[in-house]
């Protein structure tokens, strides 16, 4: 198995079980937990899981000073993508939510070209303008009142500072850092936000009921331990544009359970919006293979000079 298909089944892996948020996190919220809290219990038990699986591998927990202040910022941003995620859940469905969150590869192709100077082409664009309308079309909720303004802030902002980590663990000092100890080291630093945030007036709410921790496990193994790793070790083998255009998956994911488990309902126009946020993102993952194949196309049927007309 080459570098390139590893990288895209990991990233896929990475982005089916990100999706997977909304399956562990609601039934804890109708336990009458807090977002905080939530996020609090999920990074608690998904560190030492990181860490039993470093000390496994025989890798090391050391890292440079330089690492360190990179690591804090990556961690800060994860931990604020997560909050806001979990924080929207509260004001639209999860389904809603996930697929607003599904603009960060958009992003991530913006932010390599205006900061890193990645040319933006004409198809990233046009996009760029679909994936919006799609967002557009989402703003309507399944009862036919107007989505929350608050909700959809929430999950744009989860999105961009998602795409912010994405970009710079690709183009900083942690492009040639172990996974492990990149992810292992995130969720430390990113575990701080919700201690601070619970030291300031939040409360902490434990799960009342055997089964309710149970699912604040599997947020810990799946959307988070796996997820993560799975991200870092695609943004290292095929860069962080493809990782992050595989995130089509996080939506798709997040909607069936929404509509499976959780009785969640969709509408035609909510559908609509769906399949062009989808349809966008795939047009990007295609860009390369479009153009390609129509430039091929074109060479078929050369121009004929002025002397042959």
């Amino acid at each position: 198995m080459n570098t390139k298909t590893k990288g895209y089944i990991l990233g896929s892996i990475a982005a089916a079980t990100y999706g997977m948020n909304p399956l562990f996190a609601l039934p804890l919220y109708k336990g009458g937990m807090n977002p905080e809290s939530v996020l609090f219990f999920r990074y608690i038990f998904a560190i030492p899981i990181l860490a039993v699986m470093i000390k496994a591998r025989g890798r090391s927990f050391r890292v440079s000073r330089k690492e360190t202040i990179t690591l804090i910022a990556m961690g800060i941003l994860v931990a604020i993508s997560s909050l806001t995620l979990f924080q929207s859940y509260n004001y639209m469905e999860a389904g809603i939510a996930s697929t607003i969150l599904f603009v960060y590869p958009i992003m991530v192709a913006l932010i390599m070209s205006l900061v890193f100077k990645e040319k933006l082409t004409l198809m990233t664009g046009l996009c760029l303008v679909l994936a919006l309308g799609g967002i557009s079309m989402l703003y309507n909720g399944s009862d036919g009142t107007t989505l929350s303004l608050t909700g959809t802030l929430l999950a744009l902002a989860s999105a961009l500072t998602y795409a912010i980590y994405i970009v710079g663990i690709n183009q900083t000092t942690l492009k040639n850092t172990a996974t492990l100890t990149v992810t292992f080291y995130v969720l430390v630093f990113g575990v701080t936000l919700f201690i601070i945030r619970l030291l300031t007036g939040i409360e902490l709410i434990t799960p009342d009921k055997w089964y309710l921790w149970l699912n604040i496990l599997a947020l810990a193994v799946f959307p988070t331990a796996i997820s993560f790793l799975c991200t870092t070790s695609a943004i290292q083998y095929i860069g962080s544009t493809p990782t992050a255009i595989l995130g089509a998956l996080e939506p798709v994911t997040a909607i069936i359970f929404g509509i499976c488990i959780f009785g969640e309902r969709m509408t035609v126009r909510e559908c609509t919006g769906i399949i062009m946020i989808l349809v966008a993102v795939t047009m990007v993952i295609a860009g390369g293979s479009i153009t390609l194949h129509m430039t091929r196309f074109r060479k078929m049927f050369p121009r004929l000079s002025r002397k042959n007309k």
